[in-house]
């Protein structure tokens, strides 16, 4: 059993979030919550409502399948982060100028998957 979920256009740079997204890839769910939960850095609240939302779809999966779910048995199976559409913007600078910022956005996809067990079963 396994659930996916994504944040399309996160207004956070990819090469941000891909800081944090590499922080958790492996870790089991649970624990994957509470260290984004602590993280310092601003993508990491984004990274952890995904992970809780994969968390959610597994659960909503297993009910409607009839199978015990228990969140204990979740890890990140899959964690990536694509970079979005950029938005072009002007900021006035000396003389008359203008510089074009770029506002990057990402989109931000977690897998969770039950974890496999010593001899193949699960």
């Amino acid at each position: 059993m396994e659930a996916k979920a994504q944040a399309r256009f996160a207004r956070v740079t990819p090469l941000k979030a891909r800081r944090v997204v590499d922080m958790v890839r492996g870790k089991r769910a649970e624990e994957a919550v509470t260290v984004l939960r602590f993280a310092p850095q601003a993508a990491a609240e984004t990274v952890r409502k995904v992970v809780e939302s994969a968390v959610a779809n597994a659960r909503v999966k297993a009910e409607q399948a009839s199978v015990a779910f228990n969140p204990g048995d979740l890890v990140i199976a899959e964690a990536f982060v694509d970079e979005g559409p950029t938005l072009k913007r002007f900021r006035p600078r000396a003389q008359g100028r203008a510089n074009r910022i770029f506002k990057r956005t990402s989109h931000i996809t977690v897998i969770v998957a039950e974890r496999e067990t010593k001899g193949g079963a699960r």
